[in-house]
């Protein structure tokens, strides 16, 4: 191992927990231990028995707490789960860690096949989307549809703002930045998250702000932080170098479940142009391009999210299993 290179932090050797994750209302959280890593999983009680099940896979960075305004608008039409990847949210590291993108789907693999809950309407934004897109080729048992939002698919031009993000891959940059930023308060993190992330930063309330200052205090004083981020960047982009099967573009063109694909207008770290090439790829796809938002749409935009997954489950016959409580909307 270079001497630039981090030291990974496994799951057994971490500190106790920092802080306290916030809870929404009407959600519940519950730690999952499997083979090699221990899940932290957001749910919300189904509104009644018989309900498919969805899961929620976050981005880099991200937490379940990114599908917080989302799940509450699907409750009449799924049983809502999302989860926190390894070394992310509330989850601690994975003791091999592992942060390829291959690696947080056998996570997610892992737990589908666990709680056999199994087939899911599975949802992805930004990494995510990518490790959603490897679980749905691999294993189209576990997929009843599939929601990509910005999925971090392979870019041959990457645009400006997104470079960087994909910096952090390499070997010593997350420690030279880290001791950069020392100085830097968890409000200007957040301010600068917020202004990379959506397109209107304005939409954000002052309380969701301040919760999101929150969190991002807790995240500083976890020891492994900056080594989740950095190796989770790292491994989006050995992913985007992969060719043959393995390839992203590839396994997209193999998902077989019925996928709805969100894209934002202002989205500066997964380029808008990509929506059509997306909408070629997966084979059984519906396209939803919003001008305005950035590239957490379903933070953003939620309502509308929310009522274009409902036409999907309409459109592919999903529908009529979830009884006659429908989205609000």
């Amino acid at each position: 191992m270079s001497s630039t290179e981090l030291p990974s932090v496994l799951a057994t050797s971490v500190a106790p927990k920092v802080g306290t994750v916030r809870v929404a209302a009407g959600e519940r959280l519950r730690t999952v231990g499997l083979p090699g890593i221990t899940l932290t999983v957001r749910s919300r009680p189904p509104v009644r028995e018989g309900l498919p099940p969805a899961l929620y896979v976050h981005g880099l960075g991200g937490s379940s707490q990114n599908w917080s305004a989302l799940m509450p608008l699907l409750d009449g039409l799924v049983d809502s789960e999302a989860v926190d990847l390894p070394g992310f949210g509330d989850s601690p590291p994975p003791d091999d860690g592992d942060y390829s993108v291959t690696g947080h789907a056998r996570a997610v693999i892992r737990f589908l096949d666990a709680a056999e809950r199994g087939p899911v309407h599975l949802f992805g934004n930004s990494l995510g989307g990518a490790v959603t897109t490897r679980v749905a080729a691999v294993r189209p048992d576990l997929i009843r549809t599939l929601t990509l939002v910005s999925p971090a698919l392979p870019e041959i031009r990457v645009q400006r703002s997104a470079v960087p993000t994909a910096l952090l891959a390499l070997p010593g940059v997350a420690g030279l930045f880290t001791r950069f930023t020392k100085d830097w308060s968890a409000e200007q993190r957040v301010r600068g998250v917020t202004a990379l992330c959506y397109g209107d930063p304005g939409m954000v309330t002052p309380e969701g702000f301040r919760n999101a200052v929150e969190e991002m205090e807790r995240r500083l004083a976890l020891p492994y932080f900056w080594d989740a981020m950095a190796r989770s960047a790292r491994g989006i982009v050995n992913a985007y170098t992969l060719g043959g099967q393995h390839g992203l573009w590839r396994q997209a063109e193999r998902v077989l479940a019925p996928t709805l694909l969100v894209y934002g207008g202002r989205d500066q770290l997964v380029s808008y142009r990509m929506a059509q090439r997306a909408a070629r790829a997966f084979r059984d796809s519906r396209l939803l391009t919003l001008p305005d938002a950035g590239h957490v749409a379903m933070m953003e935009y939620p309502e509308t999210v929310a009522t274009a997954f409902r036409e999907l489950l309409a459109d592919t016959g999903e529908l009529a299993d979830t009884g006659p409580t429908s989205a609000r909307s």
